[in-house]
């Protein structure tokens, strides 16, 4: 996507923060970037497409892998920011990893930026692994305020540590005193997990009075399960017969 006007909100040689100017005032800021289960990516996404959010800039670094993302066949750059006037709302969401080496980096960039534009508070979406059944979502807050906010909606995270940059964008909110909370979808693995995803669409949409339907989430969910469960079955199948089939190339 390419822009006529675009402004450097922020450059600092190593993170650059592309943008059309933001039309909300005081908007909330959700941040999705992958990890574990891509609960934070799969969620942001969702919400981005149901809520006709409109592309307004990118974030780039040079640590960045020099990659470009394809979506329908258009070019799309990795690291995003959407915007919905209407709620109030903007979505930064990344397609990579981000590396803990530079994670400080891009999270005081993207935090620099949110204060650029009066973000009243700022929400992260992540993953958390776990070992017991159900889709919880746990969270945590950088105020007590914040924290009452979401204590009827989560279970608080009580001790633990947050990490990558979901963390690192949390810690620097403390430091600057900007209200922020984290959400973390519990899943049971390190696969995609659209119903950890949904989880926490289901808390945003109590926190901040959104409608945003994880129908298809869900409908999302339950196909990728049924093929993995697939999978493992013809695997077991084989393995059972002595053999691997060649279309599974990662048992043998």
């Amino acid at each position: 996507m390419v822009f006529l006007s675009t402004t450097t909100d922020y450059d600092n040689n190593d993170v650059k923060i592309i943008t059309k100017p933001v039309q909300s005032k005081n908007p909330i800021l959700i941040e999705g970037f992958p990890g574990i289960g891509l609960v934070g990516n799969i969620a942001s996404q969702h919400m981005i497409e149901e809520m006709n959010m409109e592309y307004i800039g990118s974030i780039e670094s040079r640590y960045f892998p020099s990659i470009a993302v394809l979506y329908e066949g258009l070019i799309n750059m990795p690291v995003r920011i959407y915007e919905n006037v209407e709620h109030n709302i903007i979505i930064v969401i990344s397609d990579i990893p981000i590396s803990h080496s530079v994670s400080y980096d891009v999270s005081n960039a993207l935090v620099d930026w949110a204060e650029s534009i009066n973000v009243r508070e700022i929400a992260s979406i992540a993953g958390i692994a776990i070992m017991d059944g159900g889709h919880k979502v746990f969270g945590a807050a950088t105020t007590p305020e914040m924290l009452d906010k979401i204590k009827d909606k989560v279970e608080i995270f009580q001790m633990g540590t947050i990490s990558g940059i979901s963390g690192s964008v949390m810690a620097e909110c403390l430091l600057r005193g900007i209200p922020a909370i984290s959400l973390l979808g519990a899943t049971k693995t390190q696969n995609p997990d659209p119903r950890a995803a949904s989880a926490v669409i289901g808390v945003l949409n109590e926190l901040y009075g959104l409608s945003v339907s994880t129908d298809r989430l869900i409908e999302q969910a339950e196909r990728i399960e049924t093929e993995l469960q697939k999978l493992a079955e013809d695997v077991q199948a084989t393995e059972r017969k002595g053999e691997v089939k060649k279309e599974f190339p990662m048992y043998g």
